[in-house]
């Protein structure tokens, strides 16, 4: 038998569920901001989360998954650069293949763009390149032996 939650046990709105029952759940930012990517058409630029939808209708559901997308991407740009380093480190330490194979196949293919909300100002999208691309850059090439010489 399918279990539903009852409606007296649902948040108040769909932000508070995703926050609650899913983003509160992933262990980084960057987690975060891939997953609420992710879950944005492509095509349409329409997020879809069925389960959301089913309990809060399809508009309240896109509007609280389009303004938590903007929302962790700011909180993201709010890191220092020591902070992204590490948060971007234990992401990808969850994932396959190597860090430094998967570090170099997203600087060829770009797929991070794909994290960047479509209400982001200009220069937040070239903040959130050009670090993100420093750090991939960095990660790509530690354990190879490779020495990044330290500007003076």
């Amino acid at each position: 038998m399918p279990r539903f939650r009852q409606k007296g046990m649902l948040a108040k709105s769909a932000s508070e569920d995703l926050f609650r029952h899913t983003l509160s759940r992933l262990p980084t930012q960057y987690a975060r901001l891939a997953y609420l990517a992710s879950l944005r058409d492509a095509n349409t630029g329409v997020y879809k989360h069925h389960g959301l939808s089913s309990s809060f209708g399809r508009e309240e559901a896109g509007t609280a998954l389009r303004e938590s997308h903007e929302a962790v991407f700011a909180d993201w740009l709010a890191l220092d650069l020591p902070e992204r380093y590490d948060d971007l480190l234990k992401y990808l330490a969850g994932l396959e293949p190597s860090r430094a194979e998967t570090t170099r196949l997203w600087l060829r293919s770009k797929n991070y763009l794909s994290c960047i909300p479509a209400a982001a100002s200009k220069a937040e999208r070239e903040l959130f390149v050009f670090d993100l691309e420093a750090l991939l850059e960095v990660l790509s090439h530690e354990g190879d032996g490779v020495q990044l010489r330290q500007s003076s």
